[in-house]
């Protein structure tokens, strides 16, 4: 059923959902971007669907939503140890469709890898529901039909956003009851259906392709160019990586608190162990092992049809140094079917 809503109107059906969600989407931060005179637009909550920044791709994705930057585990004194509590209301999640694949991919990661279910991650992530962006045509740099992310049905209601006013699917019946009286509209969402830039996926079959994609002389270049910033990493929907740290709240206290925080698999130190001994030594060492990961190693690990990058092309918009991972994974794929890799410009490489 689909319904047109004025903004007005859609501002009472948010006040009537935030006695049971907290809701979020992607709002434009004035003076906050991470050049000078520029805005950030990333995830937080709103007051007003006119808070929605719907004409331009967020620059952060909404994973910090379902696994924050940074969130304490627990806490503990020299005679309890207490698990950190969390709101008790859901959570309507905003997001395009590439997003809600990187947070299905989460899933994989957090809920269903090693047999134990993380339980930090699953207690945020029960909580959501989705209603969709509509995205019909997307951005030069987005690559979601390459990696089959530009569709999905999972979500409760789905929103066109115009000028004047919104159109609304609902799927859930939780929410017909907040819209009914509403003009009936027949709305059936879009979806881009073709890239600006499409990705050529690898090849790789056994573990002997997996060696010859590891000794390609291709990612010793990345270390005159990457600069293991993370930065990559950091608007990734699907990077999940985090350090777990323990800060004691005086010197002299056996008060404190464990803390999960976010960290990056480009970072010098991340692979850095007891003693020294460094597992990816170098920039081109980390691409490589990203690389492989996005669009190998977890479709390996997990199965399926899915690979871990969702095409948002964030990470090709943030770097510093201009590196492209498109570009990567299309040298990657030309090299792994015996063509010849051209490197060129400095975007190219």
């Amino acid at each position: 059923m689909g319904y047109r809503v004025s903004y007005e109107q859609a501002d009472r059906l948010l006040q009537t959902w935030q006695k049971q969600y907290r809701i979020y989407a992607p709002k434009r931060f004035a003076g906050r971007g991470w050049k000078p005179g520029t805005d950030m637009i990333r995830y937080g909550e709103i007051q007003s669907f006119r808070d929605v920044a719907y004409t331009e791709q967020s620059h952060f994705s909404p994973k910090d939503v379902v696994a924050p930057i940074m969130q304490t585990m627990l806490s503990f004194t020299a005679d309890e140890v207490k698990v950190s509590s969390i709101d008790d209301r859901g959570i309507l999640l905003l997001a395009r469709p590439c997003d809600i694949h990187g947070i299905h991919r989460l899933d994989k990661i957090f809920l269903k890898n090693g047999g134990q279910a993380d339980f930090y991650y699953q207690r945020y992530r029960e909580k959501v529901k989705f209603v969709m962006i509509e995205c019909r045509e997307g951005w030069d740099h987005c690559f979601c039909v390459s990696m089959g992310a530009n569709r999905t049905d999972d979500y409760s209601m789905a929103v066109r956003f115009g000028p004047d006013d919104l159109l609304i699917e609902v799927r859930d019946e939780d929410f017909a009851d907040s819209l009914a009286g509403l003009p009936a509209v027949d709305f059936t969402p879009e979806f881009v259906s073709q890239d600006k830039k499409p990705v050529q996926l690898p090849v790789i079959k056994n573990p002997e392709q997996l060696k010859a994609a590891y000794d390609l002389p291709m990612w010793a270049e990345y270390n005159d160019r990457c600069i293991s910033c993370g930065s990559c990493n950091t608007v990734c929907t699907t990077c999940s990586c985090f350090d777990t740290i323990d800060v004691i709240f005086s010197e002299t206290s056996r008060d404190g608190e464990r803390r999960r925080v976010w960290s990056s698999c480009m970072l010098e130190s991340f692979s850095t162990m007891a003693g020294g001994h460094a597992v990816r030594k170098t920039p081109g060492e980390r691409m490589r092992f990203k690389v492989l990961h996005k669009v190998h190693d977890y479709r390996s690990r997990f199965g399926g049809d899915e690979h871990m990058c969702i095409g948002c092309g964030r990470c090709d918009i943030r770097c510093p140094e201009d590196i492209s991972f498109v570009d990567a994974v299309n040298r990657l794929s030309a090299a792994m079917a015996g063509q010849a890799v051209v490197v060129g410009t400095k975007e190219e490489i």
